[in-house]
């Protein structure tokens, strides 16, 4: 995946983890991009861990991959918060 794939998977993926986490009040689009592109790495890890492949490509699996990482890291990020 090129750069600019990886800055719109991760804008996507941060922005919708966002608003499911409750969390898209505080944030903006550069923070979207970071959290859903640390979430792909995230979620690449969870998979590899199961035994799945992590983000391959620009496709829906990868962005599902990517969502799943994106959500868990705002849940930790919320959980140090308070």
């Amino acid at each position: 995946m090129g750069l600019i794939s990886w800055i719109i998977l991760g804008a996507l993926a941060g922005w919708i983890a966002s608003k499911i986490m409750g969390t898209d009040h505080s944030m903006g689009a550069v923070a979207n991009i970071i959290v859903g592109i640390v979430g792909a790495f995230i979620g690449g890890l969870v998979m590899s861990l199961i035994g799945r492949v992590g983000v391959t490509d620009f496709d829906i699996r990868s962005f599902l991959v990517a969502l799943l990482g994106s959500v868990i890291l705002l849940a930790i990020v919320k959980a140090v918060r308070k």
